[in-house]
């Protein structure tokens, strides 16, 4: 009994020595055994880090399970950190056994700061999104465009509603795919809808909580069966991806080198051939490769541009390329994302056309048509990038027909 109430004693002590935040960490509230603070986190995870900054302060200290975070909440703070500091906090230590599973342990997204991750960031900012690939890709974007307005157009010919939601996340897909791979994943082929469906369950088990990933002992355990979905999803995705590759070896290998590079599979295959790069680049490299402000819950627009009113620029009350640090969508500093760019354009394409061409109806849940002033419902849900709860669903409605067949016709 004295042994019993003696080894409590000693796993007591060591929880303590191990959770007992030292001098210099930020404050934040007292963690639990075991857990550590894992048991104040709601499903909107960066609602809960907000409620907990606003008791705190700016800057917190948090344990989840047996991994130590902090988290800043400030413009001016994550300014310091990944720009003012961004060497000391540019690399990245990934304890996901699902993400280091299904990226090959070869992610650009995840790897360490070091030579590389270096050579990813080469090769994607001046070779698979620079200027002149972005050129190269332009025709691939148009033609999207044009099938998601004709698509638009059948739909609100017939009278019938779309998913806005969808439809823009297929837009995306098939543009990166295509830029990728040279394949749609909308489309009627089993290829295309394997690979939708894989690129959805790929993207949710990305943004799903697994217990063994911040609890140390559970490191082994699978309580949730979750090993076991992200292993069947690896094994597919790894043939969809092998077979591709394979097929575009043998394309190349047909035509003695004289086959022009058409997509980014082209390059990679080329980076993988050269036998100078300077890093290990493998299959399993292309593999993984492919795959605040003031009242920020309100819609206002013109925060977006110039104190005067004017227009969007770098000047713009909020950035958001991450200069000032006010809105990250995509990130700032050495590990900032690459596809900014290529993002960019197609935003400043896609949505003016949609505005241009037509008149939006909103939809209610129960398929009855909102007029006027209905209110968008806006309501998160978990995941990866905090999507919205329900989709946003509307009925297009032309507003002139030549508008339109201009944008069929010369994007």
């Amino acid at each position: 009994m004295l042994e019993l109430i003696g080894f409590g004693i000693l796993l007591f002590s060591i929880f303590l020595i191990l959770t007992n935040r030292p001098n210099h960490f930020p404050p934040g509230p007292r963690a639990l055994p075991v857990i550590g603070h894992l048991h104040l986190l709601e499903p909107l995870i960066h609602h809960s880090f907000r409620d907990i900054s606003s008791r705190y302060g700016p800057i917190i200290f948090l344990r989840l399970g047996s991994v130590p975070c902090v988290v800043a909440s400030t413009p001016e703070l994550a300014k310091e950190l990944l720009k003012t500091n961004d060497l000391t906090f540019s690399s990245r230590q990934m304890d996901s056994r699902a993400i280091t599973h299904l990226t090959y342990n070869s992610s650009f997204a995840f790897a360490p700061y070091g030579p590389f991750w270096k050579f990813l960031k080469k090769l994607s900012t001046f070779e698979l999104l620079s200027s002149r690939a972005l050129s190269q890709f332009h025709p691939i974007r148009k033609n999207e465009l044009q099938h998601l307005l004709q698509h638009l157009l059948n739909k609100s010919k017939l009278g019938e509603s779309v998913n806005v939601t969808q439809e823009l996340l297929n837009l995306s897909n098939n543009i990166i795919s295509r830029m990728m791979l040279g394949i749609r994943c909308s489309g009627n082929d089993s290829q295309a809808d394997d690979a939708k469906t894989l690129a959805r369950e790929v993207t949710q088990i990305f943004g799903e909580f697994n217990v063994s990933d911040l609890v140390w002992f559970c490191r082994n355990l699978d309580f949730q069966g979750f090993r076991k979905k992200y292993e069947d999803v690896h094994r597919r995705f790894d043939a969809l991806l092998e077979n591709i590759i394979t097929n575009r070896e043998l394309a190349r290998k047909k035509s003695g080198g004289e086959l022009q590079a058409e997509d980014l599979l082209d390059m990679m295959l080329d980076t993988l051939e050269d036998q100078n790069s300077g890093v290990e680049f493998t299959r399993d490299t292309i593999k993984a490769l492919v795959l605040y402000w003031e009242n920020p819950l309100e819609f206002q627009p013109e925060r977006f541009l110039k104190s005067n009113g004017d227009t969007v620029n770098d000047t713009a009350a909020v950035d958001i390329r991450g200069q000032h640090c006010q809105l990250l969508p995509f990130g700032t500093g050495r590990r900032s994302c690459p596809g900014l760019a290529l993002a960019m354009q197609e935003l400043s394409t896609t949505l003016p056309a949609m505005i241009q061409c037509f008149e939006w109806n909103l939809v209610g849940p129960h398929g009855e048509k909102i007029n006027g002033d209905g209110a968008v419902d806006m309501t998160e849900r978990p995941g990866l990038t905090v999507p919205r709860a329900h989709d946003l669903v509307c009925a297009p409605v032309p507003r002139q027909l030549d508008i339109i067949q201009h944008f069929l016709i010369g994007v």
